[in-house]
């Protein structure tokens, strides 16, 4: 008998199709006769490995392995080594961490480390240039007198940066995660420029905007990056660091923002940024791989570009505009029977359903329907969203409540948020710490919704008669709940999914925490300036009552000048209308807590190697 060097076919599905070409030999050395029958191992069929581990014959074979040659002069069945692809179960056992990889995509640790810390570096910028802007955005309006478009350079910010994050995952997963990602950094540097030397409100606002383009591509691929690089089962660690991270930049640029605007003046702030961000756009040009994240599909760069959904990425972005701008103008710069108010409401609505039409019949949709429209991705998403409504609308607004209420200067209200920023850095090391000991990513969920809840609920009975440390007392579980619930949301949203999807994944998650943000400031700046216009016309009164209402509408450092009696009375009006805008808070973080309460989520799970195996005689 000939030797024979044919393996068995395989299906798709993993299974074999056929055994009458493999050739097992007896316990004498020679081939049988009679060979199992086709189907003999079937898909349910299972077998325990050396290593106590049970093979599945329907489990995935990513990995193809050649048979090697049997003949019928081979010896013995423990010589002839038959090696079939394995792909061990998933397991909760705490010793299978070590099996991961410690980075993926063949990347050694000296390059690892140089990468995450120009990741770590440019996070720092972005959350510091965000921090910046809350604790100052008070003194920058009242520099053009323009407090009641306040909203709008945050808005212009994150209004691009929504638009852009979901579209630079996309095509990262065509053409690599390098140039995207040294592209956005260098728009980022350019748009802090613009926002240095702007010569009016229009033109910061244009700054701020394109700043947003830049740190959405950024705060996207550095993430995706890091994913491509640490298997999920180490994530953890690194996640604990990330969050330190945010904690010291946020922390900084709290304490920093309003005294740099007091003292050096509010350009400097954004000045400084610049030249850090061109050094980071060197390094990573050096020390990132030019093939990392790359669709190994061989398509050409024009391919990626045909292949992009250039339809649903048109549709989504005028929603977002649409939607912003509804919310935007109505009730604050026009009423809502405007007709350009109600026109950004029709066009939202339209083309939001054409998004999602768009994307039902895309071949690579920038945010696939399943993530939204299934548990439990679509519970880890929009409570995320309504933990970003929260934290944006809080850390908005309360930087304004200590300048226009408590009569504060920038500086000290924004030293007030020094502690709760390190608060949820605190929680958020512990996040990451915890899920990769404790193998659970729902307990970071609940406990957060939990805090968010209670937090926002005290923020609604803030007095101005409260001391300094009580007032940041109560805003301290705010603090806690946003530490555990985003890197929490994170992780277990990313051990929901295979590692495949995780560039479009992060994408979608930032997406809609980023309208999340989009809406918590809008919503809330509609519902205070909407309250405020109503407390002011009826609390403010004496012979010069327009024109104080006008003032103070439009600059806010002006309350702390103001006479009796037309301190308290706009004291008031602005103490109440603030307690509307943070009630809607205490809302949404109900609903968060709704979401995540009734979900079952896997534990942590480990990316285990593909294997070989000897077949042994019983097996056979």
């Amino acid at each position: 008998m000939s030797n024979t060097s044919e393996g068995p076919a395989l299906k798709i599905d993993g299974t074999y199709d056929s055994l009458s070409a493999y050739p097992f030999p007896d316990s004498s050395g020679s081939l049988p006769s009679a060979l199992p029958p086709k189907g003999s191992f079937s898909k349910s069929t299972s077998k325990s490995t050396p290593s106590g581990n049970t093979h599945r014959n329907d489990q995935p074979l990513d990995d193809a392995i050649v048979v090697s040659d049997a003949g019928e002069t081979t010896p013995l069945l423990s010589s002839t080594l038959s090696l079939l692809p394995k792909a061990l179960p998933e397991s909760d056992s705490s010793s299978q961490v070590d099996h991961d990889p410690p980075f993926l995509n063949g990347i050694s640790a000296a390059r690892f480390q140089l990468i995450f810390a120009m990741v770590l570096l440019i996070f720092f910028l972005s959350c510091f240039d965000g921090t910046i802007m809350s604790s100052s955005h008070p003194v920058i309006t009242s520099y053009f007198g323009s407090s009641n478009s306040a909203s709008w350079m945050s808005t212009a910010f994150l209004l691009t940066s929504t638009m852009f994050q979901p579209l630079v995952g996309r095509l990262s997963d065509g053409v690599g995660r390098k140039v995207p990602f040294i592209l956005t950094t260098f728009v980022f540097a350019l748009g802090t420029l613009g926002c240095a030397i702007a010569p009016d409100l229009i033109s910061f606002i244009v700054a701020r905007a394109v700043c947003g383009v830049g740190a959405g591509g950024c705060l996207t691929l550095g993430s995706i990056i890091i994913s491509d690089m640490v298997p999920i089962s180490r994530r953890g660690v690194y996640q604990s660091l990330i969050n330190m991270n945010y904690g010291i930049a946020s922390a900084l640029g709290a304490a920093l923002g309003g005294w740099m605007a007091d003292v050096l003046g509010w350009r400097w702030e954004f000045g400084i940024q610049v030249p850090p961000v061109l050094v980071i756009v060197v390094l990573m040009y050096i020390v990132i791989p030019d093939d990392i994240g790359r669709d190994n599909t061989g398509d050409t760069l024009m391919d990626v570009v045909r292949g992009f959904d250039w339809e649903g990425s048109f549709y989504l972005t005028i929603s977002i505009v649409s939607f912003v701008l509804s919310f935007s103008l109505g009730g604050n710069i026009f009423p809502w029977s405007h007709p350009i108010v109600l026109l950004s409401m029709a066009i939202f609505i339209i083309t939001f359903v054409l998004f999602l039409l768009a994307e039902a019949r895309a071949l690579r949709p920038i945010m696939p329907l399943r993530i939204i429209t299934t548990k439990p991705h679509m519970n880890l998403i929009f409570s995320n969203t309504c933990a970003a409504v929260i934290v944006n609308a809080v850390w908005f607004n309360v930087p304004l409540y200590f300048q226009a209420v408590v009569l504060t200067s920038a500086t000290e209200s924004g030293m007030n948020l020094v502690a709760p920023i390190i608060v949820s850095s605190i929680s958020g090391m512990i996040t990451g710490v915890g899920v990769q000991i404790t193998k659970s990513t729902k307990w970071p969920l609940v406990l957060g919704s939990c805090l968010l809840l209670i937090g926002t609920t005290m923020i609604c009975f803030l007095d101005r008669s409260f001391s300094r440390l009580m007032s940041i007392l109560i805003l301290l579980p705010t603090s806690f709940g946003q530490g555990f619930h985003f890197p929490g949301t994170f992780m277990a949203i990313l051990n929901e999914n295979e590692q495949r999807d995780q560039a479009v994944v992060t994408s979608t998650l930032i997406l809609w925490r980023s309208i999340g943000q989009v809406f918590g400031v809008a919503s809330s700046s509609l519902v205070l300036q909407n309250a405020l216009s109503f407390f002011l016309e009826r609390n403010v009164q004496g012979p010069m009552r327009e024109s104080i209402i006008e003032l103070v509408r439009t600059n806010v450092e002006a309350v702390a000048h103001l006479e009796a009696p037309y301190l308290e009375q706009v004291i008031y009006s602005y103490d109440a209308a603030l307690k509307m805008a943070f009630v809607m808070t205490a809302v949404a973080a109900a609903g968060s807590l709704v979401l995540v309460w009734p979900l079952e989520l896997k534990p942590l799970r480990f990316r285990e190697p593909t294997v070989c195996m000897r077949v042994s005689e019983e097996e056979v």
